[in-house]
């Protein structure tokens, strides 16, 4: 999920981070355009463009079976995010400079922007608004997929991360591609389908954009779109994806939260088109990796926060999933305790708050 500066990955917080001496290397972007992708709903689109940044060289070794990749590492953003959002201190800062656990000069780290988010094709980048093909979380893999091995040259993975959709996205990768990845380590996402309140909140905001009459069936004028349908999108999602306790710390008096309120509302409406938005909710309609569980075939480390409202601890989803779902000793279960440092949902892109079972999951397949 695409959050605002008190929350999660946010293109704010990524520039404020360049204040600091950058300790990653520059990124190289690239495009690739797979011609008439076909979508599991039957539609197409003549060219699927898929924008995507690197860093780091792609290594191989020469084996009896052949050449196979070493040092490939592929990183998933969340909702209504891009491969920037993991440009910046938090994340980078934490994970890619030199002996850290993605070094960049001894991984290819490839950070994509997923069907329908960034600068990859989406309903307002095409023109297409509401008759761009109704994606899935499925058909967003399959697309990673065909850039790695069609285009890349990737044909394995050391690694695949994911932060909340990016995350959901890891559990597919286990169950559709298995074995493809040495490791799998899925944040801030449940190996279920989407229902309950994380369900209820997604409907909300798609029947709060559908119903304001703005909203003209996704034919909106640029400087006319459902500012009443979006200003109910932005006040959910600066609810779902905080934290009780950083809320509390940044508008400690009544003043205080409403002036943080508004300013939240009104930069994610900055930053929102509502016919992406649609499209990127409802593409968690299929989501469920549980048929596939049991195909995975490499260690897998799960985080989730206590602090997370979209995933609740109390639910247990995570630990159900793993233990009776995955063959036995590959998942771990791993839940962040609440602290000052925690941001709910967000904690996913503080990499600080989890590398160190990263390193872990990293040396298992040492």
């Amino acid at each position: 999920m695409y959050i605002i500066p008190i929350s999660e990955e946010s293109s704010l917080s990524a520039s404020g981070a360049q204040m600091h001496a950058q300790t990653w290397p520059t990124p190289t972007r690239g495009d690739f355009t797979i011609a008439d992708f076909a979508f599991g709903t039957g539609e197409t689109l003549p060219e699927l463009h898929l924008h995507y940044q690197t860093l780091g060289t792609l290594q191989t070794r020469t084996s009896r079976d052949g050449r196979t990749t070493t040092n490939a590492v592929l990183i998933l953003h969340g909702t209504g995010g891009s491969s920037d959002n993991f440009l910046n201190d938090e994340f980078a800062g934490q994970l890619f400079g030199a002996g850290q656990p993605l070094d960049a000069s001894r991984h290819f780290i490839v950070l994509r922007d997923a069907v329908g988010h960034g600068r990859s094709s989406k309903p307002s980048s095409t023109g297409l608004r509401q008759r761009f093909p109704r994606y899935t979380y499925a058909d967003m893999v399959r697309a990673d997929y065909q850039l790695l091995t069609r285009h890349l040259g990737v044909d394995r993975l050391r690694a695949v991360l994911g932060t909340s959709m990016g995350g959901m996205h890891v559990w597919l990768w286990g169950g559709t591609y298995p074995g493809f990845a040495d490791a799998l380590m899925p944040l801030a996402s449940l190996p279920a389908p989407v229902t309950g309140r994380n369900r209820m909140w997604r409907k909300m905001i798609i029947d709060a954009i559908r119903a304001d009459p703005a909203f003209c069936d996704g034919e909106y004028a640029a400087d006319a779109p459902p500012r009443v349908g979006l200003t109910t999108a932005a006040g959910l999602m600066t609810l779902m994806v905080s934290a009780p306790l950083r809320l509390q710390h940044e508008g400690p008096t009544r003043e205080a939260a409403d002036r943080l309120l508004e300013e939240q509302i009104q930069t994610r409406m900055a930053a929102m088109d509502a016919n992406d938005l649609l499209y990127a909710l409802e593409a968690s309609r299929e989501y469920d990796p549980r048929p596939g569980l049991g195909r995975i075939c490499v260690p897998l480390t799960a985080v989730n926060s206590a602090d997370d409202q979209i995933n609740p601890p109390e639910l247990k989803i995570l630990e159900y999933g793993i233990e009776s779902g995955m063959r036995e000793g590959l998942g771990k279960a791993v839940v962040l305790p609440i602290s000052e440092d925690t941001r709910g949902h967000g904690s996913h892109t503080i990499a600080m708050l989890w590398k160190e079972h990263l390193k872990e999951l990293l040396d298992k397949i040492a």
